[in-house]
């Protein structure tokens, strides 16, 4: 056997990533090269670069851990990757024209996305402590700049600032907890935690879990480590907003769903108590703070704290039901979310933004089929059937009353009636109060995403086996 055929077997699973990371130096070069010329180019290139990897990624097969056992590439990871590789790409369909508009079209942009998307790949595969880290850094070190890209405003500035400051504190807690678990353990590798924890749980795995909680929470923007959410979502430009609540969060989401799956199965009764928490607490905050919200992208991050806690009810479960349930889930949130924000960047007059729940008024009578698609949206935040939003809930639920966590979706439903009262809200103004000056005609960059995000929010229930099927062989690879 040949070096290149002993090497090839080892690098294959990984080359969804290593495909994106040469292709991004290949756009840095590019840009280079070319200077401001080159913008249009590069977002071409990125997006081509992603339905590329897409295309990479879901024709693998199998379970295959490689990189000395640092990275596995199963059901799951494909799954989320595949989730990472449509935001992605869905954001850089969204922020052209905006970025034209706003006068700050740069080359860098898109190369930082598929930066970030690197990163969070890594973060689906991670089968150890370290190279979980490796990819949580990578996907942040760029989102801190994309939240401070429009660098004439203040806004963008200070969110991007109070990202970079909170995500260095979380940062360093996940470390600290990692260290602890690493210490009492002997090993950073998922399989080799699962076996040293063949026993009693001693004090300083406790913390170690309690530590790597709170790291992962920060990401989720889960309570009570959600303070830089409604900050940063209001403050980044819009098309930025738009990606941080969809790649980033499916991200995190298969990461914490790694960690506590793979590493700790064991001690199940340890971070499900912590898990509960969050979840019941992301739910009560997301549900009554957004009520008295008027901007709305203050409003889908409070959404968004709040869906980040129904999808964790599917984990608290600890089962495979709840995992498939969790999957659903954010398959579902992330059409409703690019959905929404689809929306929001086509509210324009005149090159002014508008993001007021006011500037909705009469949305009904100028712009009837925009109206159509963000009242689906909103009906399928607020779990009304036959939306898909209703099923994305009723799957974590299922899982939670069959795990014995009655009281957990109990809490679930009653917040999401709360919920409800805000997105209907929306809906209302659209619908019945006096309409105001039309917007501009929708960019085709955001009529392809609504149109796509709408056709699977409202047209789920009729074909709901194919994604019901992915989710469940993806949780099942975990098991």
């Amino acid at each position: 056997m040949t070096p290149i055929q002993s090497v090839l077997p080892a690098i294959t699973p990984v080359l969804p990533e290593i495909v994106l990371s040469v292709g991004a130096l290949l756009l840095v070069l590019y840009g280079a090269w070319r200077g401001e010329r080159s913008s249009e180019g590069v977002n071409v290139g990125a997006l081509i670069l992603l339905i590329f990897t897409f295309f990479l990624v879901v024709s693998q097969t199998g379970s295959v851990t490689t990189l000395n056992g640092a990275f596995i590439a199963d059901p799951f990871a494909r799954i989320m990757k595949a989730l990472i590789l449509i935001g992605s790409a869905a954001t850089i369909l969204l922020s052209r024209d905006y970025f034209q508009r706003e006068r700050i079209d740069r080359f860098e942009y898109p190369i930082l996305i598929v930066l970030c998307t690197i990163g969070m790949l890594v973060m689906a595969s991670a089968n150890d402590l370290i190279s979980l880290y490796l990819g949580l850094e990578l996907q942040s070190l760029a989102a801190y700049v994309i939240a401070a890209f429009h660098r004439d405003d203040v806004k963008s500035t200070e969110a991007g600032l109070k990202y970079f400051v909170l995500g260095a504190l979380s940062s360093g807690m996940l470390l600290y907890g990692a260290s602890l678990v690493y210490g009492f353990t002997g090993t950073v590798s998922f399989p080799g935690i699962v076996t040293a924890l063949d026993g009693p749980s001693s004090f300083g795995i406790v913390l170690g879990i309690v530590f790597v909680a709170a790291g992962v929470a920060f990401k989720l923007a889960a309570v009570p480590f959600h303070m830089w959410t409604p900050d940063v979502y209001e403050g980044s430009p819009t098309p930025v907003t738009a990606f941080f609540g969809s790649a980033p969060k499916i991200a995190a989401m298969a990461m914490t769903v790694r960690v506590f799956i793979g590493a700790f199965p064991d001690v199940t009764a340890v971070w499900q108590q912590i898990i509960v928490f969050i979840s019941i607490a992301s739910m009560a905050l997301g549900s009554f703070a957004a009520i008295g919200q008027r901007n709305i992208k203050r409003l889908m991050a409070y959404s968004s704290i709040g869906n980040v806690g129904y999808a964790l009810i599917g984990l608290a479960a600890g089962s495979e039901e709840g995992i498939r349930g969790v999957v659903i889930y954010m398959i579902i949130y992330l059409a409703m979310t690019l959905g929404a924000f689809a929306v929001l960047l086509s509210m324009r007059r005149k090159d002014q933004m508008f993001e007021t729940i006011d500037d909705l008024s009469g949305l009904s009578r100028t712009h009837p089929w925009l109206a159509f698609c963000l009242a689906a949206m909103m009906f399928s935040l607020a779990g009304i059937p036959p939306l898909a939003g209703f099923f994305a809930k009723f799957y974590v639920f299922a899982a939670a009353i069959k795990a014995g966590l009655v009281t957990l979706a109990v809490v679930g439903v009653v917040t999401s009636v709360v919920g409800a009262f805000y997105y209907l809200r929306l809906v209302k103004v659209m619908y019945f109060d006096e309409p105001k000056a039309p917007y501009e005609r929708i960019p085709p960059g955001s009529a392809i995403v609504l149109g796509v995000s709408s056709a699977v929010v409202v047209l789920f229930f009729l074909i709901p086996a194919p994604l019901v099927s992915a989710a469940g062989d993806a949780a099942k690879s975990l098991f």
